[in-house]
């Protein structure tokens, strides 16, 4: 082995080299799904001004297909049904109005990372001319065609359709990600919950706090009895952490759980701690697997002030807390949290419910993981 090689500064430049290697693909795959979905665009608006205007029968994409095919057989994406596809993706976007659009292009532009989106140069000024509509566009281009046809397929309304590419953008979600938030209605469940935020937090850090809450949670990856206790319901949480924090939304760190706090000679422990990389502050989880209970702020207030002068530093913001129910009043939610100086919000959740006798006949995780192992030396023997 050459000396260089095992050099510091050889290391650190290979180092730093493979990292603008690795920039430089995102910014082409970037820029190639750009230039895809602006051809799209464009191929979308031709075939319906073409349909509109010209006498060619219902036959025309079809043969437009097969010469397209033709033409260029080592390209995707000419297939009578993506074109089609492509015509009313066109459609559905051009055709509502800006007016509609314009909080959602609002919202998209601060999502977006400057320095990669400075990078990608689309020429669509012959192609659209309202300036609006240009900059959606833009915007269009910056997830891939399947994500498009997914919305495509699972979204009615533009303002949903904007929200999840929103999302997908800030996200960084992968196909099968973006379908289960548009089935688990992350749109119509996002900003529903009942809060204090507006009135104990500062903008924009309320309206990031009341963007992160959802009504209800969706925790169907759990198979739990009827009548589960809350801390059976933590710790099937915890077991599942990789798809609880998804559901939680970005930005969400696990610190714990049981979490002890002392305060004066007594202990006391938190449902579920995390810590909110963006929010720059602590958030306690707390479980009640029964109706609301206006009591049950009184408990999660003290835990947000003990959180504060405890654990809390300097360079964290005041912690906030969030209580999920089963079900709840949220008249009776709303008069509970009028004098609450501290930020809570209270939202439900839902799970896969089993009665008892089957939960009871159902194999546990420890009998499955013993079932295989059993398997795996049998299988081993032979």
């Amino acid at each position: 082995m050459a000396d260089f090689v095992k050099m510091s500064e050889y290391r650190d430049w290979l180092r730093d080299l493979k990292q603008q290697i690795k920039i430089g693909q995102i910014k082409a795959a970037l820029s190639v799904n750009s230039q895809m979905i602006m051809l799209y665009w464009d191929l979308g608006r031709q075939i319906a001004e073409k349909q509109e205007r010209a006498k060619w029968g219902s036959g025309f994409i079809e043969q437009l297909s097969r010469d397209l095919r033709e033409e260029f057989p080592d390209m995707t994406g000419f297939s009578l049904r993506n074109l089609q596809i492509i015509k009313q993706w066109y459609l559905f976007y051009s055709k509502n109005s800006v007016s509609k659009t314009k909080q959602v292009v609002s919202q998209l532009s601060d999502t977006l990372n400057p320095p990669i989106v400075s990078q990608i140069v689309v020429p669509i000024d012959d192609m659209v001319k309202n300036q609006d509509l240009a900059y959606i566009v833009q915007r269009l281009a910056l997830i891939p065609w399947g994500h498009h046809v997914k919305i495509m397929q699972k979204v009615k309304d533009v303002d949903q359709a904007f929200f999840y590419i929103n999302k997908t953008i800030e996200n960084g979600w992968s196909r099968a990600v973006l379908e289960y938030q548009i089935e688990s209605d992350l749109y119509g469940r996002q900003g529903k919950a009942v809060t204090n935020f507006n009135l104990t937090l500062p903008k924009p850090q309320s309206d990031l706090a009341n963007e992160m809450m959802k009504d209800p949670y969706n925790f169907d990856f759990l198979r739990l009895s009827e009548k589960v206790m809350e801390t059976d319901l933590e710790k099937a949480l915890v077991q599942h952490i990789s798809q609880f924090l998804p559901e939680l939304g970005i930005g969400f760190a696990y610190m714990g759980r049981q979490f002890l706090l002392k305060v004066g000679k007594k202990e006391y422990r938190t449902d579920l701690l995390f810590y909110h990389t963006r929010l720059k502050c602590y958030v306690i989880i707390e479980l009640k697997t029964r109706e609301f209970e206006p009591e049950f702020i009184g408990k999660l207030n003290f835990y947000i002030t003990a959180i504060n002068e405890l654990l809390k530093d300097n360079y964290d913001r005041p912690a906030i807390g969030i209580l999920l129910c089963k079900n709840k009043d949220n008249y009776e939610v709303e008069f509970s949290l009028k004098d609450v100086n501290n930020p809570i919000g209270i939202s439900t959740f839902h799970y896969t419910e089993l009665t008892d006798d089957i939960k009871a006949a159902l194999p546990s995780e420890e009998d499955l993981q013993n079932e295989l192992l059993t398997f795996e030396r049998e299988h081993g023997k032979k």
